[in-house]
């Protein structure tokens, strides 16, 4: 027997036992205010795992173990014990918020508290029985499924707490906040209740519960290679007990070697100056020293060449070729400097018959303005002519370009 759970498990009765009175006044009213116990009692109740605070602020509450323990032994049905089923949850949530709502309507005030106060013990003790599915099930990654004696029997277990995370998450996913905002109303304590605390309380576990899922896959992963691993081992020793005299053979003089012997040899792979590896730098600096320094050897060696006469000859006659279509452009400015006045790019071209297409026509004319000096440029206005897209907003389709002086 283990002696130190021998001993925790005394200590945790006679902590039962001295503080028998505000343990049952807390079972039998909800909670314990905190002006009830010393702090000292308070702390040390909340270490034992007696009491617990479910949120910053509120008043102290019976765990899920213990309150479970007095149900069973009073045979109390008033304060039943939880079910773990989210669904049977849901359904007693909606209906205390349903009897709190209607006596405060009726103005029962008394009875309403009481409903009050019993909604927000199973409200606690369903985010309580959550908080303690997850401590269980990573006790049991923790220690690798340790109390099993057998690797598939830890697969076994695995699969089965793999099992419990799926059950959890499909119980959570049926919590619909909207049923429970509709089923609080306006009333304050209602909505802080069933939307807000409990809304905390689910995404924090639904955040463990995938790590612990993601968690579960990895370790039956590696007992899953492992197992497989074992019994390649396990079949290679029963044939060798069963073929004592076996030897292996030397597979590489068959016509058909198995494709696990069938591996070639290493090779020297092709290799190539890699200059953004940093790992090279030295070895790079080192080779372009020594090329610098040969040919610094080489051209004090070497006697020097005489310099042969340079003789300044006529230069050769060439010829630019002109660009008709750029030539053309430039006629156009002209054009519109004697006209003294704006003049349709289009325009221009059909009434002088220009062999070229518009769209290349308009190109050139706006590269011919763009590429004039800026003292040019500024002495002429480059509009462009077109219309506004009729379906997509902020586009404008250029049809046409107008030169003209500024």
């Amino acid at each position: 027997m283990n002696s130190n759970l021998h001993q925790g498990g005394v200590r945790f009765l006679r902590q039962l036992g001295r503080h028998a009175e505000p343990i049952m006044d807390a079972y039998l009213t909800g909670s314990l205010p905190d002006d009830t116990l010393e702090p000292a009692v308070q702390d040390r109740l909340v270490k034992d795992g007696i009491l617990y605070r479910p949120e910053p602020g509120a008043d102290l509450h019976l765990r899920r173990v213990v309150r479970a323990l007095l149900e069973e032994a009073l045979r109390d049905d008033r304060n039943r014990q939880i079910d773990a089923n989210t669904g049977s949850a849901l359904a007693t949530f909606k209906t205390l918020a349903a009897h709190y709502k209607e006596a405060r309507h009726q103005g029962d005030y008394a009875a309403a508290d009481a409903y009050l106060a019993d909604l927000k013990e199973h409200v606690y003790a369903f985010g309580e029985t959550l908080s303690h599915s997850i401590r269980v099930l990573w006790s049991r990654i923790n220690n690798e499924f340790g109390y099993v004696g057998t690797l598939n029997a830890k697969i076994r277990e695995n699969e089965l707490a793999q099992a419990q995370v799926s059950e959890l998450l499909a119980g959570l996913e049926m919590i619909s906040f909207e049923e429970l905002a509709e089923a609080a109303g306006e009333l304050r304590e209602l909505r802080r209740l069933l939307v807000a605390s409990l809304q905390h309380t689910v995404s924090s576990c639904a955040q463990e519960l995938s790590i612990v899922q993601g968690r579960l896959l990895e370790l039956l992963g590696r007992f899953r290679q492992i197992r497989g691993r074992t019994r390649l081992l396990k079949g290679w020793l029963l044939h060798m007990n069963q073929q004592p005299d076996y030897q292996v053979g030397n597979h590489a003089v068959h016509l058909e070697v198995p494709q696990l012997f069938n591996l070639a040899g290493p090779i020297l792979a092709p290799a190539a100056v890699d200059v953004h590896n940093p790992l090279h730098e030295p070895d790079l600096l080192e080779l372009v020293a020594q090329l610098r320094l040969n040919q610094s050897q080489e051209q004090f060696s070497t006697a020097p060449i005489e310099a042969a006469e340079f003789m300044l000859g006529e230069v050769d006659a060439f010829e630019v070729i002109s660009n008709p279509i750029r030539d053309a452009v430039a006629t156009y400015f002209c054009h519109v400097i004697d006209r003294g006045q704006a003049v349709s790019a289009l325009e221009y071209r059909q009434q002088h018959n220009l062999p070229w297409n518009a769209e290349s026509w308009l190109y050139q004319v706006i590269a011919g303005y763009e590429g004039l000096p800026d003292e040019q440029k500024r002495d002429f206005e480059l509009d462009p002519i077109g219309e506004v897209h009729p379906v997509f907003s902020g586009n404008f389709i250029v049809g046409d370009v107008a030169l003209g002086l500024a």
